[in-house]
């Protein structure tokens, strides 16, 4: 997903970012995103790990 927006995009999205909110508000917004891809990971393990028991068990 990344390799289709290059260096030059991704410099322009955060450069971007970086005028909209601020030098103080950016490290808590990358860090409540991290936080939140951190939990969807979490939970998407759970369902495919339930899924497999459900197979299993059968």
């Amino acid at each position: 997903m990344l390799s289709s927006i290059g260096v030059p995009g991704l410099i322009l999205i955060l450069t971007i970012a970086l005028v909209i909110f601020g030098p103080k508000k950016l490290p808590e917004i990358g860090k409540a995103a991290g936080e939140t891809l951190k939990e969807f990971k979490n939970s998407a393990r759970e369902l495919t790990n339930d899924q497999q028991d459900q197979k299993t068990d059968k």
